[in-house]
């Protein structure tokens, strides 16, 4: 007899994991499949995010700052080093020493919560009396179990190109970025977004000479204007060779590196050679052999699952969230509509602000921001005010040698009502916290003006930016 659940979830990435964990807190019957497994050839929970996504990327992105400070802003503070060498090997193994501590802190959770881990690929497979079929495909043995409710949690994989094969070698996305075995004298990068801004630096840091290549005509369209006009800058200035407005026509690999055929911004025929390709152009929904169609479900133009505020599919009692959903592709946006979801199946009254959903890109300077752009505001025809501060006037960050960037605050000009906060500077992933609660609570610039901001510290230039709103800044 086939084991009954009351939520399966498909998928153990950071919405799935969450989702099955909180579903557990609220006293029902949990089972997760996932079928990921790491490059030992196990099974491994956490999926992209853990595996080969944020928490690596993040790693690496640590250690090559690490030998950037070392090697080149040492000096500033009056400490002399010479002879400054990066083992790649061991900034591998550290990386993957702590994806292992993260994927078996998930199997520690799931023990804790009681949550049954199904080793295998899930298919729905059809509705019976006590709810909804799902096959479980693994190495040793498949089974069927049933579910009441079915959480669809498979997040993404990344997007490959037409005609160019990865290899995960010479031409890699996000999975073969994270284990060059050498450091590339030449890397090119396809895409401008998150990945190949953060892995380009990653290997830039550690002597690769990175170009990367932008179909879109603008840099960061997504972020605010004055946000991507400084990180263009000062990613610029640090060595990444960005280009945009690019149309690459044809890439060619051998043993000896990929040749890119493009043409510029300016319609001039141009050729690119390098050692090593990251592409990195998108992701897209992970909806492959599910069996949607079993049960009558379908996906829309994009690949992804429909669903409404609550993510639920048309079918009763079946939810689907994360990178298979609409929204941004964010692990932190999949976690709490895995809450959400379990808590709308215990008959809670939950809801997500999908303009308060932080965005962040770990190069250094990091950029974040929440809520509304300038621009959008504009397009809008919603009258607003900004105020801004720059890093360069806040003792802390000049004291850690860290005063690139701004923070900007952009309210109702009428309310006072924050709209947006954008900052380009050092920890703007912890900084923009602030903001979040302040918009989650529907704050004016006002209410994070009066409140008292420690001394010194990074925070003050939200502040101050909050405060230059209505054009009082204290320290400028």
């Amino acid at each position: 007899m086939a084991k009954e659940f009351d939520v399966v979830v498909i998928g153990a990435g950071p919405g799935g994991y969450i989702a099955a964990i909180r579903a557990a807190q609220l006293g029902m019957s949990v089972a997760c499949v996932e079928k990921w497994k790491n490059p030992k050839g196990e099974l491994a929970l956490g999926g992209t995010c853990l595996n080969v996504g944020c928490i690596p990327s993040k790693a690496l992105l640590a250690s090559s700052e690490e030998f950037e400070k070392i090697g080149h802003h040492a000096k500033d503070h009056g400490i002399s080093v010479s002879d400054v060498k990066i083992d790649i090997a061991k900034m591998l193994a550290r990386k993957d020493g702590i994806v292992t501590k993260m994927t078996k802190g998930i199997e520690f959770l799931f023990r804790k919560n009681k949550i049954t881990w199904l080793k295998g690929h899930g298919k729905l497979v059809a509705t019976n009396d006590s709810g909804y079929q799902i096959d479980v495909t693994g190495d040793d043995a498949s089974e069927s179990v049933t579910a009441k409710h079915i959480i669809i949690a498979t997040g993404s994989k990344a997007r490959h190109l037409p005609g160019v094969p990865v290899d995960n070698k010479i031409v890699a996305d996000n999975e073969g970025a994270l284990n060059f075995d050498t450091v590339p004298k030449k890397l090119g990068v396809i895409g401008a977004g998150v990945i190949g801004l953060e892995l380009g630096s990653v290997w830039r840091r550690v002597g690769s000479e990175v170009t990367v290549l932008e179909a879109m005509p603008t840099f960061l369209g997504a972020a605010d204007e004055s946000i991507a006009k400084e990180a263009g800058k000062l990613l610029a200035k640090q060595g990444l060779n960005i280009h945009v407005g690019v149309n690459i026509s044809k890439v060619t690999t051998d043993k000896n590196g990929v040749t890119l055929a493009y043409t510029d911004k300016d319609g001039k025929d141009q050729t690119l050679v390098v050692d090593r390709l990251i592409v990195s152009v998108g992701r897209v929904p992970n909806t492959d052999d599910l069996g949607l169609g079993n049960l009558g479900l379908a996906v829309d133009e994009r690949g992804f699952i429909p669903v409404d505020d609550h993510c639920r599919t048309k079918l009763p009692n079946v939810y689907a969230i994360g990178d298979v959903v609409r929204g941004p592709m964010l692990a932190h946006k999949a976690e709490d509509e895995g809450v959400m979801v379990a808590e709308v199946i215990a008959g809670q009254k939950p809801h997500i602000d999908y303009n308060c959903i932080p965005w962040v890109i770990y190069t250094a300077p990091e950029i974040a921001w929440v809520g509304k752009t300038e621009q959008q505001l504009k397009a809008e025809g919603r009258a607003y005010k900004a105020g801004q501060f720059p890093f360069m006037a806040n003792g802390r960050a000049l004291g850690m040698a860290a005063s690139d960037g701004f923070v900007k605050v952009l309210a109702d000009a009428a309310t006072d009502e924050i709209l947006g906060v954008h900052i380009i500077g050092l920890n703007a992933s912890d900084l923009i916290a602030e903001a979040v609660v302040a918009m989650e609570f529907k704050a004016a610039s006002e209410d994070i003006g009066r409140i008292c901001h420690p001394h010194p510290s990074l925070s003050e230039v939200m502040r101050e930016a909050a405060l230059g709103v209505e054009k009082r800044s204290l320290n400028m």
